[in-house]
């Protein structure tokens, strides 16, 4: 295998787990070290109101 065949192969590896490792947790930013996110929307202890979504089916829902 030359070189550039090789390199071809360990980039065709590292973009997907790149683009994998930017995928996260959707929510508010977390301070560091603290144990409770910063949220200045509501006070401690009232929920926010959530939308109504429409659940509608999912090409793999069947594989869940």
């Amino acid at each position: 295998m030359t070189f550039s065949k090789a390199a071809g192969f360990a980039l065709l590896l590292v973009i997907p787990g790149l683009v994998l490792a930017g995928c996260g947790r959707k929510g508010d930013l977390d301070r560091p070290g603290a144990n409770t996110p910063i949220n200045t929307k509501t006070p401690t202890g009232t929920p926010e109101p959530r939308q109504r979504v429409e659940d509608r089916p999912f090409l793999l829902d069947p594989l869940l």
